[in-house]
Formats: structure tokens, sequence, C-alpha cells
């Protein structure tokens, strides 16, 4: 019996071309996959962009607005911008010590379930 009888080798070059293909589609998903993850993840950056800085905004505008309603309960207006100042410092600390919590962890949550959550659906195909 021959190894090289013509075939064998037909059968090489059909091998052969469907690995080449099977190569080149599974390039193209990758390429797909981390176009759609990228676009999840800028859109979610923007997002939150956009959040924060409505925030502060609001924030900006809600501490007016509670200098001038705590100025006749604390006399004058210089000290509930201090009072409120204040609050404000005590809110900033507050989040920086329950930064783990309030931002890393979730980041990382996400972050996590972006990027392995279409592995762990193929898996269980």
């Amino acid at each position: 019996m021959m190894f090289s009888s013509d075939k064998n080798i037909e059968n090489l070059q059909q091998l052969y071309q469907e690995v080449k293909q099977y190569v080149n589609l599974q390039r193209d998903y990758v390429k797909i996959e981390l176009v759609e993850k990228l676009t999840i993840l800028g859109t979610s950056l923007l997002l939150v962009l956009v959040l924060i800085i409505l925030g502060f905004i609001a924030l900006f505008y809600l501490s007016f607005t509670l200098a001038y309603l705590l100025e006749p309960l604390v006399g004058s207006l210089k000290g509930s911008f201090a009072i409120i100042t204040g609050l404000i410092i005590i809110l900033i600390l507050i989040i920086v010590m329950m930064r783990k919590r309030l931002i890393e962890k979730p980041l990382v949550n996400f972050l996590a379930n972006l990027l392995l959550k279409e592995e762990d659906e193929e898996d269980e195909r």
C-alpha cells in the first residue's frame, strides 16, 4: 500500500484547505468579538463620564441652594457655605475610604463580566 497515492494527497490538500479556512474564520471571529467588547467598554465609559459631569453640576447647584437655605438658620452666608463645604469634604472622605467597595469591585466585576462572558457561554455549548 502506498502512502502517497492520489487520494491521500487529495485528502491532505482538502484537510489543509479546511484548516486554513477555519483559522481565517477564527481570526475574523476574534476581531468581531474585540470590536464588540471595545464598543461596549467605550460606550460604558462615555456614559459614566456624562453621569459624573451631570452629577458634579447638580452637586454644584445643590450646594448653592442649600447654602442660601441655611443662611437664615446660621446667620451668615459665609457660615452656610462653610457648612456645605465641610459636608462635601466629609462626603469625599467617605468615598475615598470606601473606594474598594464603591468603585474598584464594581469596576472589576464589570470588566470581568464583559471580557469573560462569551468564553463561559462557549464552554457551556
